[in-house]
């Protein structure tokens, strides 16, 4: 299982999760929602208490990952296969353009 914090204007939103199963989960941290109402993250994914699941990676996610040469260099240089789309969102949107970021969660030194 791999996760990623959700931020929207450096504020944690989210907690984005790829299950041992495969499949996705959104959902919005607790205190965003009370806080934040009518911030959502993207149009399709309003703020709500209730979890959003996919089979896969949720596309306004997958659009944050680079694409073409970028993709290239950034899956050559961290040794991502270009089909690993949560292991390229963890490792090269931590610093994205636009108000959203992914940072990943290390289970060992989160915990």
């Amino acid at each position: 299982m791999r996760q990623g914090i959700v931020k929207y204007n450096n504020i944690p939103a989210g907690l984005l999760t790829e299950e041992d199963s495969g499949e996705y989960l959104f959902v919005y941290d607790e205190k965003y929602v009370q806080t934040h109402p009518n911030q959502f993250i993207t149009f399709h994914m309003p703020v709500t208490e209730m979890p959003y699941r996919s089979k896969r990676l949720f596309p306004f996610f997958d659009g944050l990952i680079p694409e073409g040469w970028l993709l290239n260099i950034a899956a050559e240089s961290w040794k991502i296969n270009k089909n690993d789309r949560m292991g390229l969102l963890l490792a090269c949107c931590q610093n994205a353009i636009g108000a959203v970021s992914v940072h990943p969660v290390n289970p060992e030194t989160d915990a």
